[in-house]
């Protein structure tokens, strides 16, 4: 890689995916040059890259190439090392900040962050010994059990409803620490995500309405009046409650569960992404100022404007099961360019597989209606049920 010139401003990124992918061409188009630190030497991110330092996130000369390239580094995905962004932040600025993020790579200090801020959260215990895992109450059952550290779209996770299901469970996961939640009655997920910048300034895109399939996110639903407005207040409020006691600076997606019993409406915390988040895709075309431009902007010490929506939105995510329904070859995009108000867009992933996220698929509109109508026949002719 060539030293950067000294007219050049870089952004730099710890990550490869296709998060990553989209800062970069975020921060592309604001006229910033970008360098990606990812091992893949074909990553999504490193492939549209200025700069690609293909070492491991630990690696001490990459990242100090990476200080030396940039004025300033993010991250796409939680499960960069805590450490490593201390490291940089030794001689770089670093958004969001190691200890941040290391409270979002472990569910049990999550949790207790999220208590710290007043935020409501499902019932759970902590197990790291035998005696803890004695000690569960009935209560928590049927639930839950999580690892806590590495888990995401589902993975960790294993369903139990009683104390020998919860005893087997956790010898499968190799009796590592995990937490186990009580298993609620859903009405909906969603999701709310806010930027904050080092002067304290949030700002929020709207809430999002979420449908996981499998443990993963399946379709995304924003416009007016998706949930109730006193909810959707209640998560924006919650969400930047969250940002603010951890002096956040950044993007930050937090999840909710949105809870079906006789209270109605109850608003519980399931997690926090200190990152841009697959539920704010849509932000590219539906909003004014997209969370990838949010990331560029906080991390560049930006303003922050309040984003605007201007076009009722629905995205689809497109996963690897796609492919093979069409012999393995691509999925007739032509048929999906020629619905009105379709985006499509890939992340140069070179296999797809069952789960693996390799693009999706945005559909604004005039009106809901219209918007719902044309996803509906774009998943049809793709394969994907039907919501």
């Amino acid at each position: 890689m060539t030293a950067p010139s000294p007219h050049e401003i870089t952004l730099g990124v710890m990550g490869g995916g296709q998060l990553g992918r989209m800062f970069v061409h975020a921060a592309q188009r604001m006229g910033f040059f970008t360098a990606v630190l990812e091992p893949d030497a074909l990553s999504p991110a490193g492939r549209v890259s200025h700069h690609h330092i293909a070492t491991a996130y630990t690696d001490e000369k990459g990242l100090a190439q990476l200080a030396q390239t940039c004025v300033a580094v993010t991250t796409e995905f939680e499960n960069v090392p805590a450490p490593a962004l201390a490291q940089l932040a030794k001689s770089v600025r670093v958004s969001p900040a190691a200890d941040a993020v290391a409270i979002a790579q472990d569910r049990a200090r999550e949790k207790a962050h999220f208590q710290k801020c007043g935020v409501p959260v499902a019932p759970y215990a902590l197990i790291q010994t035998p005696m803890q895992l004695a000690a569960v109450s009935d209560n928590l059952f049927p639930g839950i059990l999580k690892t806590a550290r590495m888990g995401y779209d589902g993975k960790g996770q294993i369903r139990v409803n009683n104390r020998a299901e919860l005893q087997a469970a956790w010898e499968q996961l190799n009796k590592i620490v995990c937490v186990l939640e009580k298993r609620l009655p859903l009405a909906l997920e969603c999701s709310v995500i806010v930027a904050r910048g080092a002067d304290g300034q949030c700002v929020n895109l709207p809430l999002q309405r979420n449908l996981h399939r499998d443990g993963i996110l399946a379709v995304t639903e924003v416009y007016e009046g998706n949930v109730p407005p006193a909810l959707a207040q209640r998560a924006v409020d919650a969400a930047k409650a969250v940002a603010a006691e951890l002096n956040y600076v950044g993007v930050l997606c937090v999840e909710f569960f949105v809870i079906d019993d006789e209270e109605g409406g109850r608003l519980v915390v399931n997690e926090m992404a200190p990152r841009p988040h697959n539920s704010g895709h849509y932000s590219i075309e539906a909003c004014d100022v997209s969370q990838f431009e949010l990331q560029v902007r906080t991390l560049a010490n930006l303003p922050l404007t309040q984003p605007r929506q201007h076009s009722p939105s629905i995205m689809l995510n497109l996963l690897g099961d796609i492919w093979p329904a069409h012999g393995n070859s691509n999925p007739p995009w032509e048929k999906i360019l020629a619905l009105p108000g379709t985006h499509l867009h890939l992340y140069g992933k070179a296999k797809a597989s069952k789960g693996r996220k390799m693009g999706h698929l945005t559909i604004t509109a005039a009106d809901v209606e219209t918007a719902r109508a044309t996803a509906l026949q774009a998943a049809a002719i793709l394969g994907i049920a039907a919501f």
